[in-house]
């Protein structure tokens, strides 16, 4: 009996590894840190040229 509880225990656990891994990873490429892509921010200043007069 101790063999088929160890088992299912096991399934259990590994299952939970791999949903925990999951989790980990996703939030790791949604952050972009495994991307690799830098956001930099990019200051822009538009001016219109002067009326003629």
């Amino acid at each position: 009996m101790s063999e088929e509880n160890g088992t299912g225990s096991n399934l259990i656990w590994a299952l939970t590894t791999i949903i925990v891994v999951a989790m980990i990873v996703g939030a790791l490429y949604y952050s972009g840190f495994l991307t690799g892509n830098k956001k930099q921010q990019i200051d822009v200043e538009i001016t219109a040229p002067a009326p003629a007069r």
